[in-house]
């Protein structure tokens, strides 16, 4: 009898291990099932390998003291189910009661919060079949089944949390105990939801987009989304880092001894709310100014070359204007006040204004250029000081300190506006786009010069790009064996380069229809 008594006792301290060894698996496989602490299941796993190594020792202790006990009362002569009886007697009836009625309480709350559970995911379900209807949504689904996944497995964990302590309740666990379960139901449920709503909301942005471009036609307002939508992105990663500082704001609130750090948390939110909008009002902006200075479909060549000059101007002014005011607001909010360091700032930028003059006179270059029309974008350029290496191509962007031209060959060079020297502009009403023929000394001129003029008639007839028929301007030198003609074709502005090469090969064509030889290259000269 002795001995089933202490298998009794050994069992249910086993029992009860069990027990909490089940309870906290299902714990933690709540929480590994959810994306929020999915990228730490590692060191989840690790905690409840310790935790089930701590509880393992308790038990194993436990139950050596239990047998310790009891041979030492046998050792004494004391009958084992006498003194188990008395035991059990001492403990006041009033407890057994109390411990039935919230064992009965805890099992009911268990089963509740199970069927909870089962009308939660039903509804989550429905729910989510809804959402990908909703509009006939072009969006990922993957978001939307993400989103009501993730919701499920917060939903879940917050229900079993909820459930523990209201066991811990009906069992009468000391007050501290319920108290702390009540901090981690709201930590968990505040990180849990915090972390959710990025994926809500990528989930709202992306169904938006969509309907966006299905909608947007050049009647209506959405036809200027297409331009703006680069800005997505960088809504989302700000609503992110915005939902972050929340999350994290609340639950240093839910700590007492650092509550009062969480006072940074708004101000934190403002200088990102106000980095956004610093950012969409520039874009918008912009956007306004091209809609505005572009709405005239009737420009002719010159006039939007000049507007497509103002445009990267005005972009570096509205950029450095609005990005001025985000940083003093800025320091606004960090309760710095800005005017002495504007102040500070002025007095150093003429220190520094002195030291800095290859700058000012790159800015003041820039200003004569564009104020003085030496050349607009879309120009063809030659520039450069006479002792160093000339740069010519297309001008892409007239900025403040450098001028961006666009070799022929394709390379990109960048000038400054204090080094751009002598100015040759090949876009300047009208160039001649001059090919040298060579022809041999027995060649009967006057027929080269009528077969030349043909050519030149049909080009101009077949390209718009030609002002004038392409006129022999004569002998240009003798050679060894043969005669350089010089021809010129007027052209548009930027045109000549093509046209050359169009009448190189028309040339080389008729000479050899006429069966006029032809020497072993057709010199040119590039302008």
């Amino acid at each position: 009898m002795d001995l089933l008594i202490i298998l009794a006792e050994v069992s249910f301290v086993i029992f009860i291990f069990l027990f909490v060894n089940w309870l906290l698996g299902r714990v933690f496989k709540l929480f590994l099932k959810n994306s929020v602490v999915k990228s730490d299941g590692r060191s989840l796993k690790t905690l409840r390998r310790n935790i089930i190594g701590l509880l393992i020792l308790t038990c194993l202790v436990l139950c050596i003291l239990i047998v310790g006990a009891n041979g030492f009362l046998i050792y004494r002569g004391e009958n084992l189910q006498q003194y188990t009886l008395l035991l059990i007697k001492r403990i006041p009836s009033g407890f057994w009661v109390t411990l039935g009625i919230g064992c009965a309480q805890s099992i009911g709350t268990l089963i509740l919060a199970a069927i909870a559970l089962k009308f939660v995911r039903y509804w989550l379900k429905v729910a989510n079949i809804r959402a990908k209807n909703i509009e006939q949504n072009t969006a990922d689904d993957q978001s939307i089944d993400t989103f009501f996944n993730n919701l499920n497995n917060i939903i879940t964990a917050g229900i079993w949390l909820w459930a523990v302590i209201w066991c811990s309740k009906f069992l009468k666990v000391p007050v501290v105990v319920s108290e702390y379960l009540y901090i981690l139901l709201r930590i968990y449920l505040i990180i849990a939801v915090g972390l959710l709503i990025p994926k809500a909301i990528t989930a709202i942005i992306d169904s938006l987009d969509a309907l966006s471009i299905r909608y947007s036609s050049p009647d209506n307002l959405l036809r200027f989304y297409d331009r703006l939508r680069h800005l997505i992105p960088f809504l989302k990663r700000c609503l992110e880092f915005v939902i972050y500082i929340c999350v994290a704001t609340l639950v240093i609130q839910q700590v007492q001894s650092i509550a009062n750090i969480a006072v940074f948390g708004p101000r934190i939110v403002k200088i990102v709310g106000i980095i956004f909008i610093s950012r969409v009002l520039f874009e918008v902006v912009y956007l306004l100014v091209e809609e505005v200075l572009f709405k005239d479909q009737n420009l002719n060549e010159i006039q939007t070359s000049r507007r497509l000059t103002l445009v990267p101007l005005i972009r570096s002014f509205l950029q450095y204007l609005v990005y001025f005011g985000a940083t003093v607001s800025i320091l606004y909010i960090l309760d710095i006040n800005p005017a002495p360091i504007l102040a500070g700032a002025g007095i150093l930028g003429i220190a520094v204004g002195f030291g800095a003059q290859t700058l000012i006179n790159d800015i003041v270059c820039g200003f004569f250029i564009l104020f003085e029309n030496y050349y607009l974008v879309g120009d063809y350029i030659q520039a450069g000081k006479a002792e160093e290496k000339l740069v010519e191509g297309i001008v892409e962007a007239i900025e403040l300190r450098v001028t961006r031209i666009r070799h022929p060959n394709g390379q990109l060079q960048i000038i400054r506006n204090g080094d751009i020297g002598s100015i040759t502009n090949y876009s300047k009403q009208y160039i001649f786009a001059v090919v040298e023929v060579s022809v041999p000394y027995d060649s009967n001129l006057t027929h080269v010069y009528k077969v030349i003029e043909s050519v030149g008639e049909q080009l101009k007839a077949n390209e718009p790009d030609v002002l004038e028929p392409t006129q022999v301007d004569g002998v240009e030198s003798l050679g060894e064996s043969n005669l350089l003609l010089r021809t010129l074709t007027k052209v548009k502005p930027g045109k000549h380069l093509h046209i050359q090469r169009l009448l190189r090969k028309i040339f080389t064509d008729a000479l050899v229809r006429e069966e006029i030889t032809i020497p072993l290259r057709i010199e040119t000269s590039e302008p």
